[in-house]
């Protein structure tokens, strides 16, 4: 009987089913991400607590310690106060602030001197000015036509620029007397001076002059001075004709017999004249702000001293008393 209940036993088998890990996610990664990142700011902090001086040190931590303290008295960072006996914490004695590291290389600093850069600038114009001047009599020289006019033309340079003074002759006038229409020779002349100067980007000033001999013909009121600024517009707009634009025309004065050529002879057939001035950039300072003088007095002084501005502002002429045949 023994033997049958141990042939009835039944037989138990456990099969254990093996299975794959569960997934984790991808929490381990961010971790990861985050101890590197603390390890990177730790290395970065060992190296610049390294790489900086006993002063700079000090003056962070004045700085965190009383930040309004060190705002008010210059202190902290930059301000030398290292255990170093030199006062920047460097080996730079005549530095008293920031600290003068080994192998320090400072960046060159660059001045600039405005009167010297404006006195370059005066010559630069000076020389171009020169060489229109030097241009406009080879362009006079070389022409057949306007040679015959080279005796009328005077070029010089004065305090505001270079001066073109187209003057008159008894035998060849530019304007009939008491007229301000331009003569056809005239004309010609000045359309050719017009196309020199576009050479040049400078502003223009023309003015225009008559001799000492009162005006008694035409309209009541119409006086020299009337006639000196038509003559002087009128030779504008020849100007223009020849090629220069508007806007190259700064000024239009009529200055009648107030400015002779030949002080000595205010009847004198010269003193009929225009006058074209290119203008340098101190005379166009002037114009647009008229206290431009005053910033340089002692340059007006010694320019007036040794009386190279004498054409542009003489002494007020004498006064002359001449017949009154019909002006110039």
């Amino acid at each position: 009987m023994a033997g049958d209940a141990k042939k009835l036993q039944p037989i138990i088998i456990k099969k254990v089913k093996k299975g794959g890990h569960a997934a984790h996610g991808g929490a381990w990664k961010i971790a990861y991400a985050d101890f590197v990142t603390a390890m990177m700011a730790f290395f970065l902090l060992m190296w610049l607590l390294g790489s900086t001086s006993e002063g700079d040190k000090k003056g962070i931590a004045d700085y965190f310690q009383s930040p309004l303290k060190v705002a008010l008295l210059n202190g902290g960072s930059g301000s030398g106060d290292s255990s170093s006996l030199v006062k920047g914490g460097g080996s730079d004695i005549t530095r008293s602030s920031g600290q003068v590291k080994a192998g320090e290389v400072r960046a060159p600093r660059s001045t600039v001197n405005l009167q010297a850069l404006r006195a370059e600038q005066r010559q630069a114009e000076a020389a171009q000015l020169q060489a229109l001047s030097e241009q406009l009599a080879s362009e006079l020289k070389n022409n057949a036509k306007l040679a015959q006019f080279a005796s009328q033309i005077k070029l010089d340079m004065t305090r505001d620029g270079l001066r073109i003074q187209i003057v008159d002759e008894l035998a060849r006038p530019m304007f009939d007397s008491g007229s301000a229409v331009v003569k056809p020779h005239m004309r010609e002349l000045l359309r050719a001076i017009g196309s020199v100067l576009l050479e040049v980007p400078n502003r223009l000033t023309l003015e225009g002059h008559t001799d000492a001999q009162p005006f008694s013909a035409g309209a009541a009121g119409y006086s020299n001075w009337e006639l000196s600024a038509d003559r002087a517009n009128a030779s504008r707009r020849e100007l223009v004709a020849g090629g220069l634009t508007e806007e190259r025309v700064l000024r239009v004065l009529g200055l009648a017999s107030s400015q002779p050529f030949n002080r000595q002879d205010p009847a004198d057939p010269q003193n009929r004249r225009i006058s074209i001035i290119v203008m340098n950039r101190d005379a166009e300072d002037r114009f647009y702000r008229p206290t431009a003088d005053l910033a340089e007095p002692a340059a007006a002084a010694a320019t007036a001293a040794d009386g190279a501005d004498a054409s542009i502002r003489p002494p007020r002429p004498a006064l002359v008393s001449s017949p009154a045949p019909a002006g110039r």
